[in-house]
């Protein structure tokens, strides 16, 4: 028997179910795929085995991966923004504008829909916001957590559309209005504000929860432009 062919045999199974499920459309663009440790316990495989089948569908464009964030099946070619279409050309104020009037709509959805895994990951971006070192860190963290509110509804257009907020947040414009506007005192209030946010969604409580969503943003909001 060849025993390297052997030891390709579970790579090879997990490559074969995975692009099934990519290209069938099992899993739609923009969706994130469920965390290594469940895919390992899933499909029986080790996790370097997991990581070396991803790697290859990443460099074959099926899927992107995120820090702090996880891993997402990519969109099509031809769903692609056009390149008229320029994120540096979108305002703070545009937005947080948009910010306040969308993520209070996704509460609902968030909390029919979160999962106990869901929350695990809004534990850990809150955990990591807390212990980060730096400004940039911490911002990661923030818009890691709020993109896992969109990812929690189940609904890919709420995940694109966050996507894009959360792509339009790395933005040098942005970057320098957060370095002006948030000292220690308003991170901290920042990430009260995100632990009550999650502990509503856990009680799933919609009322409550789309309340402190909208009153954290607003704060933000307030603190952000008001340092222009």
């Amino acid at each position: 028997m060849d025993k390297s062919r052997a030891v390709e045999c579970p790579a090879e199974r997990l490559r074969a179910e995975l692009l099934d499920r990519l290209l069938d459309g099992y899993w739609a663009p923009g969706t994130r795929l469920p965390t290594e440790r469940a895919l390992c316990d899933h499909y029986g495989v080790g996790r370097s085995v997991l990581r070396r089948v991803l790697r290859e569908l990443k460099e074959r464009g099926l899927i992107v991966q995120r820090v702090g964030s996880g891993t997402y099946v990519a969109e099509p070619a031809g769903a692609q923004r056009p390149s008229s279409f320029n994120l540096s050309d979108i305002s703070p104020a545009q937005i947080m504008e948009a910010r306040i009037r969308m993520e209070p709509m996704v509460v609902d959805l968030v909390v029919a829909n979160a999962t106990s895994e869901d929350f695990a990951h809004f534990d850990h971006c809150c955990e990591q916001a807390e212990a980060a070192a730096t400004l940039e860190e911490f911002e990661r963290w923030d818009g890691a957590l709020h993109q896992h509110l969109a990812e929690a509804t189940r609904n890919a257009f709420f995940v694109h559309i966050f996507g894009m907020i959360t792509e339009a947040r790395s933005s040098a414009e942005w970057g320098v209005l957060k370095k002006k506007s948030v000292n220690p005192e308003r991170r901290t209030r920042y990430q009260n504000e995100h632990r009550a946010l999650v502990s509503a969604l856990k009680q799933r409580d919609a009322d409550e929860a789309r309340r402190l969503l909208t009153e954290h943003l607003m704060n933000v909001r307030t603190n952000l432009l008001g340092s222009l």
